[in-house]
């Protein structure tokens, strides 16, 4: 240094630098900078340290969260020894101390060399070893990993296993003086009960006494809120005896107070420390003044030893932590059996951990699920759209089930329109989705959760199946989705684009973390040339401690330590958690899903076509069975007409296949779209009898057709019992094709695949043709007869048996004894009205087990 010029030490984390006067130093997350921090709160170029000639000072670049000292957000500060600055935090963030050194000691070693060499020898240090002969592992070392010798690819020993990691507990590396060791990339917790991350508000509003502030998103608020995920009139902050309160103002998606929903139209009293939130604002009081945070996507977000147990105690995740700042891209991968499904279960909050947290932006996901289920995006493997749509018809009723029921049509057309634009969809908008190419079609499922502005999207095997080319685009997608500040977090097989992503996960066998650091770096830490060497040797040695390697390497000590601060938490379910508000009414959801099903149906030509004909081909065959008199009495001196029950057994029959087969695979071709709407806020019943309804009609209209074609030909009784013969049977028969189409649904909840669904409906439809009473004789028959009443076709003949008067028409069971009648077979009106209203009870019943089965295809955490 230049003689009389001050020496300044900076101190971080317990290490020290002295700083050369001659050049300034970058202080942020850019690899590239003088002093990287890998802290979340820290923007990537956040502020620069440097002598003005006069004296020493920090001078912040306009970063996101802020540089403090005294616990005031500052500028430009100028420093001397005792100084102390946080960066991001206020309170915890990484800490800054500056103290006075030796004048003219000579410039150090420059801090910008220490991550590449902290990194360096990482890799070093993480390889795994070679072995002995015959299998057995190498000895166990006390010095640390050695770098291995790579044979040709293709000569690796057979034998080869990785060593066995060191048992005694890992030294943190010491980097040479004047180097700059990394953070970690997951934020501490912050403090507060309620887990909320104490960032710089984004701006701040004057609360007085008396005054009523009102949210929403139109313009006529005292404050306005531009969020679709915001009712026009959201909710209002009141004084009332020297204290302020939040009352929600009938909100479609509700006001969170910590997190849990408050009731419609409720209040809550506000105390120093609570939070409000409102679609991506969160806000809080601080004295007289109310600071907005608005969540504009650049969030932290990690996991913290999570473990996931299953009965009779198999563990499928173990101890999985990782964390990551915002604008990330990360990718898990492994091989099968890793655990990969489960721990994006557990991240999204569809199947929580057993043990340990998920913290979105500190904030707890599974105990605040309601308000942060708003800001989460998931595409699954399976596409979430109605291929039979066009992009736009999609994307619209998607955006009408989110979207709060006062936003106007042209709000969500221009939010639409913003979609498909980012995503270079616009010139497909038109298009059918099941004519688009594969990654054409992951685009449109991307587009879907765009919709609502996550903050954080995960995606299941988006690639899956796609052509090198596609796979590139849809990586390069996920990319350029994280750099416009979001997270985000893909499950992959490929591997052939790792390189651009932020951060890898790798899963070994047994649902453990084997790697998690710089892509680039992967390979080196398990001294294998290529990834299928490293999955050969994930298969070889499936019970070798990968994790414990892992926990003893120098990669873990640089990116994955400090989680272990905190213990794991069993998790538990706050009540009110259960019954987060839905953006739509339930009668606007239900217009909406009848009228999106109907879209689907009607783009259909074929299905369309098959729904007439079937019924019109079953009723055909039953007209080519003879019958001498037809359905009526028989007249003098033949008492008998045989062939009556014959055709009721055939139009029976034929019904219960046609209203079987409408709705069998409905709900199982549709699960992977359901799941996530009713992450979203789906009603259950409102899609339950979505689906009843236009079922229900599509059945009834078979119904008139196959009795049309069945008892056009035949002579019928000149009166009925209620109404006119023909409409008597007809009722039956519909009703029968109702209760049908209900079984069909409980099979369609019922089987994991759809290919499942055709033998069950086989089986249904054989099932109802001998317990209908026709064959031979139910009733007096103990057991079989109490087991018949189950059957809706044994009711369905019933009442049509009723109306035709059966028990005269067809022989006797007992020919000694002709007056023994099956019962249900009464010729009158209240037994008619009797076995019909017991019929329209089992369909009722099966709609009460559909709903209960459609719970297990829900997120856990939402489950009532």
């Amino acid at each position: 240094m230049g003689h009389g010029v001050p020496e300044l030490v900076l101190e971080l984390n317990g290490r020290t630098w002295a700083l050369d006067p001659s050049r300034s130093y970058t202080l942020g997350r850019d690899p590239q900078g003088d002093v990287v921090i890998d802290d979340a709160r820290v923007s990537w170029r956040h502020a620069t340290i440097g002598w003005n000639g006069h004296g020493w000072a920090i001078e912040d670049h306009g970063s996101t969260n802020g540089t403090y000292a005294q616990g005031q957000r500052v500028q430009r500060l100028d420093l001397a020894a005792g100084t102390v600055v946080h960066l991001g935090n206020a309170t915890d963030g990484p800490r800054l101390n500056l103290s006075a050194g030796q004048a003219g000691s000579g410039a150090v070693a420059s801090a910008a060399a220490a991550p590449a060499a902290a990194a360096h020898h990482g890799m070093q240090q993480g390889a795994p070893q070679g072995v002995q002969q015959h299998g057995a592992p190498a000895a166990q070392q006390q010095a640390p990993y050695q770098q291995p010798q790579q044979a040709p690819y293709g000569q690796q020993p057979h034998h080869a296993a990785p060593q066995q990691p060191h048992h005694a507990p890992a030294q943190p590396h010491q980097p040479p003086h004047g180097q700059i060791p990394q953070q970690q990339g997951a934020p501490r917790p912050a403090a507060g009960g309620h887990g909320y991350s104490d960032r710089s508000p984004t701006t701040f509003h004057q609360l007085a006494l008396g005054h009523v502030m009102r949210i929403g998103r139109a313009l006529d608020n005292e404050l306005v809120v531009s969020d679709l995920q915001v009712s026009r009139h959201h909710a209002e902050f009141r004084s009332t005896g020297g204290r302020f309160e939040i009352h929600d103002l009938g909100s479609h998606n509700g006001t969170y107070v910590n997190g849990q929903p408050l009731a419609k139209s409720g209040t809550a009293l506000l105390g120093p420390n609570d939070i409000v939130g409102v679609g991506h604002s969160t806000f809080r009081i601080v004295g007289d003044r109310l600071e907005e945070f608005v969540d504009t996507g650049e969030v932290s977000f990690s996991a913290r030893h999570l473990t996931v147990t299953v009965d009779g105690g198999k563990q499928i995740l173990k101890d999985v932590s990782f964390g990551v700042p915002e604008k990330s891209l990360i990718a898990v991968i492994g091989p099968s059996g890793s655990g990969k499904s489960t721990l994006l279960k557990a991240l999204t909050g569809y199947r929580p951990a057993n043990q340990g947290d998920v913290l979105y932006d500190n904030r707890n996901l599974y105990k605040q699920f309601a308000e942060l289920r708003q800001r989460i995006g998931l595409v699954p493997q399976d596409d979430i759209l109605h291929k039979e749509l066009t992009v736009r018809t999609a994307l619209k009723y998607a955006a009408k089930l989110r979207f709060p029921g006062d936003t106007a049509e042209s709000e969500r057309s221009a939010r639409i329109d913003e979609v498909l634009r980012e995503l270079k969809l616009d010139i497909h908008k038109d298009k059918k989705i099941t004519s688009l190419s594969g990654g054409q079609r992951k685009r449109v499922s991307v587009a879907l959760e765009l919709l609502t502005k996550p903050s954080l999207i995960f995606l299941d095997e988006p690639t899956s199946g796609l052509d090198p080319g596609m796979d590139r685009d849809v990586m390069q997608l996920l990319r350029g989705l994280a750099d416009d500040g979001r997270t985000v977090l893909v499950v992959t097989h490929s591997v052939a684009e790792l390189a651009i992503c932020d951060k890898l996960l790798v899963m070994a066998p047994g649902g453990s973390v084997a790697y998690f650091g710089p892509p680039d770096e992967a390979l080196n830490f398990f001294g294998y040339s290529t990834w299928a060497d490293v999955f050969s040797a994930f298969e070889n040695y499936r019970d070798y401690d990968w994790a414990g390697r892992w926990k003893g390497s120098q990669h873990y000590q640089l990116y994955a330590a400090d989680l272990d601060a905190v213990a794991p938490q069993s998790v538990t379910m706050p009540t009110a958690q259960m019954q987060p508000p839905k953006p739509q009414a339930w009668g606007s959801q239900l217009f909406t899903l009848i009228r999106r099903y109907v879209s689907v149906i009607a783009s259909d030509k074929g299905f369309l076509a098959l729904m007439v004909i079937l019924p019109a081909v079953l009723g055909v065959v039953s007209t080519v069975i003879p019958a001498t008199f037809g359905l009526a009495p028989p007249k003098p001196p033949s008492r008998f007409n045989g062939d009556a029950g014959t055709i009721m057994l055939i139009l029976a029959v034929g019904m219960c296949f046609s209203g079987a087969a409408n709705s069998v695979r409905e709900l199982i071709k549709e699960r992977v779209i359901y799941e996530r709407e009713r992450a979203t806020g789906l009603s259950r019943s409102a899609y339950l009898m979505s689906k009843v309804i236009v079922l229900g009609v599509i059945t009834a209209i078979q119904g008139a057709i196959i009795c049309a074609i069945g008892f056009t030909p035949r002579d019928l009784p000149a009166e009925g019992l209620i109404m006119p013969p023909a409409v008597e049977l007809c009722v039956s028969v519909t009703a029968l094709g109702f209760t049908s189409m209900m079984f069909g649904l409980v099979i369609s909840s019922l089987v994991k695949t759809a290919e499942k669904t055709m033998p069950l409906l086989v089986m249904f439809a054989i099932v109802q043709v001998v317990f209908t009473g026709i064959l031979f004789q139910v009733y007096d028959s103990p057991g079989l007869e109490q087991f018949a009443w189950l059957m809706p076709s044994r009711w369905a003949v019933a009442a049509s048996g009723t109306t035709l008067n059966l028990a005269v028409l067809m022989p006797p069971w007992d020919q000694e004894n002709p007056t023994n009648t099956d019962p249900l077979w009464d010729a009158t009106a209240g037994q008619w009205g009797f076995n019909i209203t017991v019929l329209l009870l089992i369909g009722i019943a099966c709609g009460f087990a559909v709903a209960r089965l459609l719970r297990r295809h829900e997120p856990e955490v939402m489950r009532k």
